[in-house]
């Protein structure tokens, strides 16, 4: 599938392009786009992080104890409140007594997750984590399979890490450790997938009802003008009600990305399995 390039993308490129070919020719790697060789996806991960790190700065420089502004209460919702679904409240369900140790990173990836998503809302962006390839979700799910696996390193030490996969009864550790093993193995497989397949999704949905919701509106504007104006609405409408369900997909992949890498967290550094 051919990958979208926005403006914004084409603008990096006429800027940056001849550093990034020195630079992918220094690592005796060909860019799949000589014209852009910098990707959708790069470009549009750089902008989240900005973002994000734009609005957590926002945050800081106004926190107040007596006074907190709606970018506070904001972030304060998202790290714990009183439907339980903050990141703080997830993880302490799943990860155990050390929980809060475990915010920092799935913190940061959920975040980066929930901006990913919701960027593609705004026109003249798109979603890194929803493009034509899974690049953007696989990087996440690595690091989260990565980290997981170090804190069972870590809080198990190397040998009993490894015993945790051979389950509690030792004489069917030969069948039970490869099988918890590819279990383990399955879930960078699953977070990569659970995430870029509803993104693109959602975006293909939009963009298909959009094509179709114009061609009756070019129809009826060819005949008559005040006939174009029903269609006109209804074609500025309905896609308002895609742009809501894009919404809603964003926040509830952006949970799952918290629920997950907590659930995973605990099991790689629980005591008992």
């Amino acid at each position: 599938m051919e990958e979208h390039i926005s403006y914004i993308t084409l603008l990096v490129n006429r800027l940056l392009a001849p550093l990034a070919l020195q630079l992918l020719h220094a690592l005796r790697v060909q860019p799949a786009n000589y014209d852009a060789p910098i990707p959708e996806y790069v470009v549009m991960s750089f902008l989240v992080l900005v973002i994000g790190t734009v609005l957590a700065l926002l945050v800081r420089s106004r926190l107040s104890v007596d006074r907190p502004g709606t970018f506070q209460q904001m972030a304060e919702g998202l790290l714990t409140n009183r439907l339980g679904f903050g990141i703080r409240d997830v993880l302490r369900v799943n990860a155990g007594h050390h929980a809060d140790s475990f915010i920092a990173f799935t913190g940061s990836i959920s975040i980066f997750v929930l901006l990913a998503n919701l960027l593609g809302v705004i026109p003249a962006f798109s979603s890194p984590t929803g493009g034509s390839l899974p690049i953007v979700p696989l990087g996440c799910a690595l690091l989260t399979f990565l980290y997981f696996n170090w804190q069972g390193l870590r809080h198990h030490g190397p040998f009993g890490y490894l015993k945790t996969f051979a389950g509690p009864v030792w004489w069917l550790s030969w069948l039970i450790a490869p099988v918890e093993m590819i279990s383990a193995a399955a879930r960078l497989l699953s977070l990569t997938v659970r995430l870029w397949a509803n993104i693109f999704a959602s975006d293909l949905i939009y963009m298909i009802f959009l094509g179709l919701l114009l061609q009756p509106f070019t129809w009826a504007a060819e005949k008559s003008f005040l006939l174009a104006i029903p269609f006109g609405i209804l074609a500025a409408l309905i896609p308002l009600l895609f742009v809501a369900l894009h919404i809603f997909v964003s926040i509830i992949q952006s949970y799952v990305f918290t629920v997950l890498p907590s659930i995973y967290i605990g099991m790689a550094a629980a005591d008992e399995h």
